[in-house]
């Protein structure tokens, strides 16, 4: 809940940020995708102008649903991540606001990579397909190499400013940046992709500026930064199953911020 009171109330312009939670890594896979931005504050994802702010009543009550992160993928071939959750502001007199959660990453032998807010990375010898981004609020996560040969990486998450970099032949793409707000009066990063992993060895993929996980080698996935939006990066392979988790996205985050009022 936000705003509440008696009587007829006062009106007041109100800027906001809503980012939604971050997309799961997937199991010797992509990094996830980070969750969607949408801002009356500055630039908001996918290099979409600021949108415009929102008139609210202190008579009324509003609605705040915050995404939680998406689970990064088992630790088996076929394990399956899931899509960040969506993030909403809704309320009488408003148009609801809607970011969309991440998408997942690929998993080797599993799902491909999904769209969301910003698109999961591609898997281990995944490389056609990619998770698209959402317009307005986020980009694509990157290709992987085509092969599933040790040290090939996988492609990282997409990002609320970059698309996610492309796994190569001896590492994991790096997540797509998020994108800095100002609206609490500190320059903060959201919204940043997972990392890709790579096969056994290799150099991982980061996380993208704003709560991206990092990718493994032969370790876990890392998890995106609670409150962030951060994709959750990929799981790595050890030598042998289970292979390792994907990394879980981060939770998303809204911020309200009164700039002026009317009686």
């Amino acid at each position: 809940m936000f705003v509440g009171g008696g009587g007829g109330g006062t009106t007041v312009s109100a800027s906001y940020l809503v980012v939604a939670g971050g997309g799961g890594g997937g199991s010797i896979g992509g990094g996830g995708g980070a969750g969607g931005y949408r801002t009356s504050a500055g630039t908001s994802g996918g290099g979409a102008p600021s949108e415009s702010p929102l008139t609210l009543n202190t008579s009324t009550t509003y609605t705040v649903t915050v995404g939680l992160g998406g689970a990064g993928a088992t630790g088996s071939s076929t394990g399956v991540a899931t899509n960040g959750g969506d993030s909403s502001l809704s309320g009488t007199g408003i148009t609801t606001i809607t970011s969309t959660g991440g998408g997942i990453g690929g998993t080797f032998n599993g799902d491909n990579s999904a769209g969301g807010g910003s698109g999961g990375g591609a898997k281990l010898a995944g490389s056609s397909t990619i998770g698209a981004g959402t317009a307005n609020q986020g980009y694509a996560g990157g290709s992987a190499t085509g092969s599933a040969a040790g040290g090939q990486g996988c492609g990282g998450g997409g990002g609320a400013g970059a698309v996610g970099v492309n796994g190569t032949g001896s590492g994991g793409g790096n997540g797509g940046a998020g994108v800095a707000s100002s609206i609490t009066g500190s320059s903060v990063p959201y919204a940043g992709g997972g990392g890709g992993a790579t096969n056994n060895s290799g150099t991982v993929g980061t996380g993208g500026s704003g709560g991206g996980g990092a990718g493994g080698a032969t370790t876990v996935g890392i998890a995106g930064s609670a409150n962030t939006g951060g994709g959750g990066g990929g799981g790595g392979n050890p030598g042998d199953t289970p292979y390792r988790t994907g990394g879980a996205g981060g939770s998303g985050i809204i911020i309200i911020s009164y700039t002026s009022g009317t009686a």
